[in-house]
């Protein structure tokens, strides 16, 4: 396990509301499966992450895309490029306080994190 994985794993484990992308569960369920396609992880493996995803699911609040969002998505970020679906995470968050810095955004993704910085987001 990666050390930006237990980071993260305590990161959501931690007291506050957990809120996330619908398109999180999407994105994270093809790369499931493309990871059994390719023999990256084994049919039980996929079971198991499977699950851990639909019990995060339960633990939260999962915002619907809009056409809001996709609208803010489809606008300049402070630091560009950066990809669509990654925008609309961003776009998303963006929707869940007036001021950024009560949304903190848990990735290991440089771009994401640059522009959550960016934006005035703690990053974690």
């Amino acid at each position: 396990m990666l050390e930006s994985d237990s980071a993260a794993r305590v990161s959501i484990r931690a007291k506050g509301e957990r809120v996330t992308s619908a398109l999180t569960f999407a994105e994270a369920n093809r790369a499931v499966l493309r990871a059994r396609l390719a023999g990256r992880i084994t049919a039980q493996q996929q079971r198991a992450a499977l699950l851990t995803l639909q019990l995060f699911a339960r633990r939260c609040h999962v915002v619907s895309v809009t056409e809001t969002i996709l609208a803010q998505a489809g606008r300049p970020f402070p630091v560009e490029p950066i990809r669509t679906l990654d925008a609309i995470h961003l776009a998303t968050a963006g929707t869940l306080a007036e001021q950024p810095a009560f949304v903190t955004i848990v990735t290991r993704d440089a771009r994401i994190r640059k522009n959550a910085s960016a934006l005035g987001h703690p990053v974690e």
